[in-house]
C-alpha cells in the first residue's frame, strides 16, 4: 500500500480502558566499542541477540508474503569478494529499495547523501570491512529528542541466489545502505515497521531538525527562491505524489499495490529533490527541478524527461552536462509540471529559517517532553465542547524581539513542533493519534489575573479559554508523527496548549519551539525554564550571501573580470597568510567551465555553484597542504584528489601537475580549483553520455565542444 493511503485513511484511537499509562519503550543502549574492542580480543564476530537473523527481525504481516522461499541471512564477505562500507568516491544516488514499502525512508536516506558532514553523524566513517573489523557497526539516529547510537551485526537477509532482498547498491560490493535500513529497522522494532511512513518523519530522524511542508497547490510566488536557498544550504528535500489512475501495462513484481501512471510518476510514492537549474532555451529561461525515484528506475515521461524534445531548445553544452539519457530513476521536469504532479514538498533543515529570509542568523531551540494522560492531563481538542480542554497541558512562551530581524521588531517568525511517542516497540502497531496544538496571547493576563497568580505558574482555568480565541483560529489534527506550523508572532507572552483531537486518549509527546530568541517553561508543573540551545546553520557561503546577492542585483550577470574582483576581494578565512590571486586566465578557465549556456557571463546560479565548490576545496586543499606552504606537490596533489572521492590514475595527476603547476610541479590554491572543477565537470559529462558504463558515442560538434570549451 503506497504511504499516501496511510494518511488518507482513518485510524482507530487507541483503547481507553487502560489502567496505567503505557510509556513509550526507549531503545536498547549497546555500547560499540566496547562490543567491538570484546570481539576483536576474542577473535569472534560480533551476533546481536537483541535484532537476530531470525524471521522475527522482518515482522509478522504482510511483508512475509512477499519473501523468497530458502531466505538466508549473510554477512557481506559471503556475498562479495571485496566488500566496502561506504565508497566516498561512487556517485551519490547509488541505493535502490527492496521488499519493503519504505520509499518514504529511501528518499530521505538519498537526500542525506548530499550533505556529507550531516551523513557523517548519522553514518560514522570510520568503519570498514577490513581494519578492526569484527562484524559490527552502529548508526546514529534523532529519537524523540535525543541522538541514540544503534548496533547491528552484520547479517543481512538474502535469497538464494546472494542478492539482497531490502535496500542494496547498485554496486554490488557497497553495503552501507543496506546496513543502515537494518538499523532503522531495529530502531523501530523490525523492517516490517518500515511499511508505510513519511518523508518528513525520516527527515527528522536523520537530522534533529525542522520540516517545512509546502502544499504545492497552494505554493508561495517566491517557491522557485526557496528552492535555491533550500538547494544552496544544508538542507534535505523530499516529496510526494498524487494518488492518480492505474495503468495496468506496467509490472512490478516488488511492490503488487503499485499504481504507475501514463506520465510514468509512481502514484503515492516519495521522491528525492536532488538538484534544480535555471536553463536557457530558444524561447527564454525555464525553472526545472531534479528527482530521484528511490527504486533507481521508472521514471517521468513529460516534457523535460530524457527523451524530451525540449533539450533541442538548449546549448550543445548545456544539454551534454544536464540531461542523462537512462533509466536510473532520476529525471528533470519543470517547476509548472512539478507543482502540478506533487502534492507535497517537505525541506528539513537545521534551523526553520528558509521561510523567513533570516538564513545564516542564530536560532533559539527549546524541547519538552510532557504526556496526556487519561483523567488528569488527557483533556482533548476544544471541538468537544466537554469543558475538559484546560486539563491538557500547558506552556508559557515568552518572544522576544531581536534588532536584526528581517520583518521588524513586531513579527518575530515562531516555528513550533508537536511530535507524538508511539508506546510500542514496534512503530505500526500503536496507531497515530489525532493531534494538535492552540496557541493563546497571553495580554490580557495582567487584568484577569493577579501578579500572583502568574508567579506561581498555576495553569490557565477553564474561564481563560471560553473568553479568548487562539491565535490559530483554524486548529488542524493530523494522525500523524509530527504536527509543525509556522506563525508570524508579535513580541509577547503566548500560551501553547497541545492536545488530542479526542479527550481521554494517552500518550507522551514532545514539543519543540524554534525562534530568534525565546523563553519556554511549563505551566501549573516544573517552575524552572526549559534551557534553550543555540543553534545556527554553519554553512560558510551564508556569511557572503547577502554580498553577492546585493552585488548580482546590480550585474544579473558577470563576466571574468567581475569575477577575478569578486574572488580577489573576498576575505579567505583559512589563507590569512598567504593572499589568494585568481588570475584574470583562471577567471576566464572558470567561466567557460560552469557556463553552461554559452553567454560568456555567469548569472548568480551558476555562481553559487562556483561557491559551494569552493568552500569544498578549500577545505580539501587546507588538509592536503601537510607543509603549509599554500601549494601543494605531486603528493599532496594525489592524497587530495582522492579526498575529494573522485579516483584519478597517477598519470593523470601527473600531466595535470604539468598543466596546471609550476616549474616545480608545485599546483596553486587556483590552480586546484581549476583543474577539480574540469575533472568534476567531464566526469559528469562522460557518465551522463555513457550508455554503458565503459565509452561515449559522440558527433563532431559533441567533440569539439567537449574539448574546446574546457
Amino acid at each position: 500500500m503506497p504511504f499516501l493511503w496511510c494518511m488518507k485513511k482513518n485510524k482507530s484511537p487507541v483503547p481507553l480502558g487502560r489502567s496505567i499509562f503505557q510509556k513509550h519503550t526507549p531503545p536498547i543502549q549497546q555500547n560499540y566499542q566496547a562490543l567491538l574492542e570484546s570481539c576483536l580480543k576474542n577473535k569472534c564476530l560480533f551476533t546481536d541477540d537483541n535484532f537476530p537473523a531470525h524471521i522475527s527481525s522482518i515482522g509478522t504481516g504482510a511483508l512475509l508474503k512477499k519473501l523468497p522461499q530458502n531466505l538466508q541471512w549473510k554477512r557481506p564477505h559471503a556475498l562479495h569478494k571485496s566488500p566496502v562500507f561506504y565508497a566516498a568516491n561512487r556517485k551519490q544516488l547509488d541505493l535502490c529499495q527492496g521488499l519493503v514499502e519504505n520509499c518514504w525512508f529511501l528518499a530521505a536516506l538519498e537526500a542525506l547523501t548530499f550533505h556529507q558532514d550531516i551523513l557523517a553523524a548519522v553514518v560514522p566513517q570510520n568503519q570498514s570491512f577490513e581494519r578492526k573489523y569484527a562484524g559490527i557497526f552502529h548508526f546514529r539516529f534523532w529519537h524523540f529528542g535525543e541522538w541514540v547510537d544503534v548496533v547491528v551485526d552484520d547479517r543481512l537477509p538474502v535469497n538464494e541466489a546472494g542478492e539482497l532482498i531490502f535496500v542494496s547498491s547498485v554496486y554490488k560490493n557497497v553495503f552501507w545502505g543496506a546496513l543502515l535500513e537494518k538499523a532503522y529497522a531495529k530502531l523501530y522494532g523490525s523492517y516490517e515497521d518500515l511499511q508505510i511512513g513519511h518523508v518528513s518523519e525520516a527527515l527528522v530522524d536523520f537530522t534533529g531538525g525542522v520540516n517545512t511542508r509546502i502544499k504545492l497547490s497552494e505554493a508561495p510566488p517566491d517557491l522557485w527562491d526557496i528552492l535555491t536557498r533550500a538547494t544552496y544550504s544544508r538542507s534535505l528535500m523530499g516529496c510526494q505524489t498524487h494518488l492518480g489512475v492505474y495503468f495496468p501495462s506496467v509490472s512490478l513484481p516488488c511492490i503488487q499495490t503499485t499504481k504507475v501512471l501514463k506520465n510514468g510518476l509512481v502514484a503515492g510514492h516519495a521522491y528525492t529533490v536532488t538538484g534544480i537549474r535555471k536553463v536557457t532555451c530558444q524561447y527564454g529561461p525555464e525553472n526545472l527541478v531534479r528527482l530521484r525515484n528511490p527504486w533507481g528506475k521508472i521514471e517521468w515521461k513529460g516534457d523535460w524527461s530524457d527523451s524530451s524534445y525540449k533539450w533541442e531548445l538548449l546549448s550543445p553544452k548545456e544539454k551534454i552536462l544536464l540531461r542523462k539519457n537512462k533509466e536510473d530513476g532520476e529525471f528533470w521536469m519543470s517547476l509548472r509540471d512539478f507543482k502540478i504532479h506533487f502534492v507535497d514538498l517537505m525541506i528539513c533543515k537545521l534551523t526553520p529559517d528558509l521561510m523567513s529570509h533570516e538564513d545564516g542568523k542564530k536560532w533559539m531551540y527549546s524541547l519538552k517532553n510532557g504526556r496526556w494522560v487519561k483523567g488528569s492531563t488527557a483533556g482533548g481538542s476544544l471541538g468537544f465542547c466537554n469543558g475538559n480542554f484546560w486539563m491538557n497541558p500547558q506552556y508559557w512562551l515568552k518572544v522576544l524581539p531581536v534588532e536584526d530581524n528581517k520583518r521588524g521588531l513586531n513579527s518575530c517568525n515562531v516555528v513550533i513542533s508537536l511530535m507524538q511517542k508511539h508506546s510500542s516497540k514496534h512503530r505500526n502497531r500503536a496507531p497515530h493519534l489525532f493531534i494538535g496544538f492552540s496557541v493563546y496571547k497571553n495580554t490580557f493576563l495582567l487584568s484577569f489575573f493577579s501578579k500572583q497568580y502568574q508567579e506561581s505558574n498555576r495553569k490557565l482555568p477553564p474561564a481563560f479559554f471560553t473568553r479568548h480565541q487562539p491565535v490559530n483560529k483554524h486548529q488542524v489534527f493530523l494522525n500523524e508523527r509530527e504536527v509543525t506550523h509556522d506563525f508570524h508572532l508579535e513580541p509577547c507572552v503566548y500560551v501553547i496548549v497541545p492536545s488530542t483531537l479526542e479527550p481521554q486518549q494517552e500518550s507522551e509527546f514532545i514539543l519543540r519551539v524554534f525562534s530568534r530568541k525565546h523563553v519556554l517553561r511549563e505551566m501549573g508543573g516544573n517552575t524552572s525554564f526549559t534551557l534553550s540551545k543555540e543553534i545556527v546553520d554553519r554553512y560558510e557561503g551564508k556569511i557572503w550571501e547577502d554580498f553577492f546577492t546585493k552585488h548580482f542585483e546590480q550585474n544579473p550577470e558577470i563576466n571574468a573580470v567581475q569575477l577575478q574582483k569578486i574572488l580577489n576581494n573576498i576575505f579567505w578565512r583559512n589563507f590569512q597568510s598567504f593572499r589568494l590571486n585568481f588570475s584574470l586566465d583562471s577567471c576566464q578557465g572558470i567561466l567557460a567551465l560552469l557556463d553552461l549556456n554559452a553567454t560568456g557571463t555567469l548569472s548568480i546560479q551558476e555562481f553559487r555553484v562556483l561557491w559551494k565548490r569552493l568552500l569544498f576545496y578549500l577545505e580539501v586543499f587546507q588538509k592536503g597542504d601537510v607543509s603549509r606552504t599554500g601549494k601543494l606537490d605531486l603528493v599532496e596533489l594525489h592524497a587530495a584528489v582522492q579526498e575529494t572521492g573522485i579516483s584519478l590514475g597517477n598519470e593523470v595527476c601527473n600531466l595535470m601537475a604539468i598543466r596546471y603547476g609550476d616549474p616545480d610541479l608545485q599546483i596553486s590554491f587556483e590552480s586546484f580549483v581549476f583543474f577539480m572543477l574540469r575533472v568534476e565537470i567531464m566526469g559528469e559529462a562522460f557518465r551522463n553520455l555513457t550508455q554503458d558504463g565503459k565509452g561515449i558515442y559522440l558527433r563532431e560538434s559533441e567533440w569539439m565542444m567537449m574539448t574546446l570549451y574546457s
